[in-house]
């Protein structure tokens, strides 16, 4: 055998070695909502320590603006989502295949991974509109949220209760989410519904905006509802935390929740939250609203909905599940 040959005889040799393939990037993707809200930036959050920890884990993370709480739901049902922040009282609904999930039925592949911040529901009208109370929205313009999000079905329940249907007041609903404030302050609609963390970046654009009034959501009705459903609590915007509200707003909501199916891989659900917990310092200080937030808290579960085993398997190792 030539030199020649016994060199690519060598090369053709090395060739047919197998060495250990390095493992494809895992893309996960969190569903969220509208960029004005507090969802996009808490996903956005997320991701951001998912991905410092890229070529450790081999795991990059991506936010999808969604139309919110319900969308996100279905599109993890369908496999369309790997992840998504939710409201805990849609996340029961879900799970149990009740009220806005009744047609669809139950989806019991549904699993909580951790809590995020509380979501006060939150009514703001235009001061001149003369609401000042919740009843006071009976014959006004209002936009009650996006198809498909929290606070939409948040605020059908409450009328559901209340006894009000759709000829209660003029229901607005061909506004994106990032035109209410526009609409409030223009004249376009009276008052508003949202359901976010607070301090929040959207309603302190509107009420430096134009005058506004935050209003109580408070009274029998609503101490019923948190009676009777364990997502729901009583809940305080503070006084002074925007333009032309000096009082605290007695109201009631729920808490953000990261959700996944049961099928996303333990070790993928592992890796998020050993990143979000293991940085919580750093978190916390990614936005405002998450200023309050412990790993206690976060690692608690108190939706009737399973945590998933990769959240769990952390949860156990740091003495926060037994």
């Amino acid at each position: 055998m030539t030199r020649i040959a016994k060199a690519m005889f060598a090369v053709v040799a090395l060739m047919a070695v197998e060495f250990p393939a390095q493992a494809a990037e895992k893309i996960i993707t969190i569903g969220t909502a509208g960029v004005t809200g507090v969802y996009y930036p808490a996903g956005g959050a997320i991701c951001r320590l998912v991905n410092r920890a890229r070529k450790e884990t081999n795991l990059r993370c991506t936010v999808e603006s969604t139309g919110g709480s319900i969308n996100n739901l279905e599109a993890i049902r369908k496999h369309d989502l790997d992840l998504g922040v939710v409201q805990s009282d849609l996340l029961y609904h879900a799970y149990t295949g009740t009220e806005v999930f009744s047609d669809v039925g139950a989806d019991k592949n549904l699993r909580v991974v951790f809590s995020l911040h509380a979501e006060p529901f939150t009514v703001v009208a235009r001061k001149d509109a003369k609401i000042k109370t919740f009843d006071d929205l009976k014959g006004k313009r209002v936009y009650m949220g996006a198809p498909g999000s929290g606070p939409r079905a948040t605020m059908e329940e409450l009328m559901e209760r209340k006894g009000w249907n759709s000829k209660t007041f003029i229901n607005v609903t061909d506004l994106k989410a990032g035109d209410q404030g526009q609409a409030l302050c223009s004249g376009k609609i009276d008052a508003l519904i949202y359901a976010g963390g607070h301090p929040n970046g959207a309603i302190q654009q509107i009420t430096n905006q134009c005058a506004t009034r935050l209003v109580d959501v408070s009274g029998p009705v609503i101490n019923k509802l948190i009676a009777e459903q364990p997502f729901y609590s009583h809940a305080v915007i503070p006084g002074g935390m925007y333009v032309g509200n000096p009082k605290d707003v007695k109201t009631f909501g729920v808490k953000a929740v990261l959700v996944a199916p049961a099928s996303l891989d333990d070790d993928i659900v592992y890796q998020i939250v050993k990143a979000v917990f293991d940085n919580l310092d750093n978190f916390k200080t990614l936005h405002p609203v998450f200023a309050t937030l412990d790993a206690e808290h976060m690692a608690q579960n108190a939706y009737a909905v399973p945590t998933h085993p990769g959240a769990l398997k952390y949860y156990k190792e740091k003495g926060l599940a037994e």
